[in-house]
């Protein structure tokens, strides 16, 4: 057990570490490929009920998470011959490989910044038609209804959002559940990305997939925030405007993160905005400050970056920490101890 704890925290900060380094590959990314699986269950299941729409995202998420457990079981091997027996050193390598290479694939982080700065770097430039051409990278809105302040705005909430549901969370339920508690908790936010819309097409079938994505997200989304206090250049303003506006937002997830962040950058977020060719006018968060600046998205990859890894030490220290606790509480650790 001591060794399964230890491997997935040193797994996490290589895979955290890769994350940093190579980002997303271009082609061939894991999630890209369970996307297009999710893709072609969706054309033989999809009808406008949300039955079918939760056989949907039970058969997907729960089939990736399924998977993911039986590989870590089979590299996890059998169990030593007696407690005080070492684990095969293979075999903990193996445990630790996985579980990095597992961290590194359902982490966005740095591809996140990457977009994001280039995004602030055509705006900066007064590029705007550079900026509409990369902003779909980032989050679903129209950008051919932005202006460049518009647009600045839109890039500052998807890096809070996505600070939480590209790194954030999936820390957090690895740390809970191990490699199948990263891989769910990636298949469900990719699925809510893909169906979770209002749209006419996804309004019932995508209706399962949004709920349980709203629930995976909820611890991850209450750590960004009070990792954000902690990290923002002006914590007190990032803790009054999560208070004040964070319940706000429509999404009960969103609105503490992008509410925390509003504050730590002093920039105002929320409003209007239009996703294809749908109007919707949101609560404005911390609506004293003055509006997002292109400057403003470099602050806040900063800020995200910040988080991230403040949330890399929090869950792997939380993990150690559990495992220390279940080793003291079992018996044969408690007669080993009074026998030296």
């Amino acid at each position: 057990m001591r060794g399964e704890h230890a491997g997935y925290a040193c797994g996490a900060a290589l895979g955290f570490l890769g994350d940093l380094i190579a980002a997303d590959p271009r082609r061939g990314h894991p999630v890209a490929a369970f996307g297009r699986a999710a893709a072609a269950v969706e054309r033989r299941l999809w009808r406008d009920h949300r039955g079918y729409g939760a056989a949907h995202t039970v058969l997907c998420a729960g089939g990736a998470a399924a998977a993911a457990a039986l590989l870590q079981r089979a590299v996890r091997g059998a169990a030593p011959a007696s407690p005080s027996a070492s684990p095969s050193p293979l075999r903990g390598g193996a445990r630790v490989a996985l579980t990095a290479a597992t961290v590194w694939a359902v982490l966005g982080g740095t591809s996140l910044g990457r977009e994001a700065r280039a995004v602030g770097g055509a705006l900066t430039a007064g590029d705007l038609d550079v900026a509409r051409e990369r902003l779909p990278h980032l989050c679903g809105r129209d950008p051919q209804a932005l202006d460049g302040p518009q647009m600045a705005r839109a890039v500052v909430e998807s890096v809070a959002e996505n600070t939480s549901d590209a790194v954030v969370g999936a820390l957090v339920w690895g740390a809970l559940g191990g490699v199948p508690g990263l891989v769910a908790f990636r298949a469900v936010n990719t699925l809510d990305a893909m169906v979770g819309h209002k749209s006419p097409r996804y309004r019932r079938f995508g209706w399962a997939a949004a709920r349980l994505d709203d629930l995976a997200g909820w611890p991850g989304s209450r750590l960004t925030a009070a990792l954000t206090v902690l990290a923002g250049p002006d914590r007190r303003g990032a803790l009054r405007a999560w208070r004040a506006d964070g319940g706000a937002h429509p999404s009960p997830n969103a609105g503490p993160v992008e509410a925390s962040f509003a504050g730590a950058l002093g920039v105002r977020l929320g409003g209007t905005l239009a996703y294809g060719g749908r109007v919707e006018h949101r609560p404005v968060l911390n609506g004293a400050a003055p509006p997002v600046a292109a400057d403003d998205i470099e602050r806040a990859v900063r800020l995200s970056r910040r988080v991230s890894v403040l949330a890399l030490a929090t869950t792997v220290t939380a993990r150690l920490v559990a495992g220390a606790a279940l080793r003291a509480r079992q018996p044969g650790s408690r007669r080993r101890r009074r026998s030296r």
